[in-house]
């Protein structure tokens, strides 16, 4: 099975980027696993629908982002595609298309992805200020976020 996981956000609109950062940190703490031959380990910058090259280049799919909505910022999201949809165009997104409409997209012009496992880690952001880097509250949810990836990664590669 390969298995794309994917941190995706902006690295100079404060906490956007918190799915680079995250990803990078679980590669780091987690070397063994991200090493494994059947895992694809991506950041992207503003990915808009590249996004959809690695997902359907894959089996799977673990995405972490910021997500901005009534939740209080620092909160850690677990959530499948379908889960995911509620979150559409009325929430901020900096990377043009947000992963919701990318997805259902996806969805529409692929519906063979559907087959396709997807997960996303989302972390509720409390500021995209250009220039400023990670919140405090969502750069101490970092250790949190990488055990997520870990142990959704774990998950996929027992399946």
């Amino acid at each position: 099975m390969k298995i794309a996981v994917i941190g995706i956000g902006q690295s100079l609109r404060g906490d956007d980027a918190v799915g680079l950062t995250a990803v990078r940190q679980w590669q780091e703490k987690h070397p063994e696993t991200a090493c494994l031959p059947n895992l694809q380990v991506e950041v992207m910058e503003n990915p808009g629908l590249a996004l959809l090259d690695l997902i359907n280049g894959s089996d799977a799919a673990i995405l972490v982002d910021a997500m901005k909505s009534s939740f209080d910022a620092g909160t850690l999201h677990r959530l499948s595609v379908e889960q995911l949809s509620s979150f559409t165009s009325e929430s901020k997104s900096s990377h043009g298309w947000g992963v919701s409409e990318t997805l259902q997209l996806n969805h529409l012009l692929n519906p063979s992805s559907q087959n396709i496992p997807i997960r996303l880690i989302g972390v509720e952001a409390e500021q995209f200020q250009i220039g400023n880097g990670l919140s405090d509250i969502v750069d101490r949810v970092i250790p949190l976020v990488c055990e997520a990836i870990q142990d959704e990664v774990e998950a996929l590669l027992l399946n």
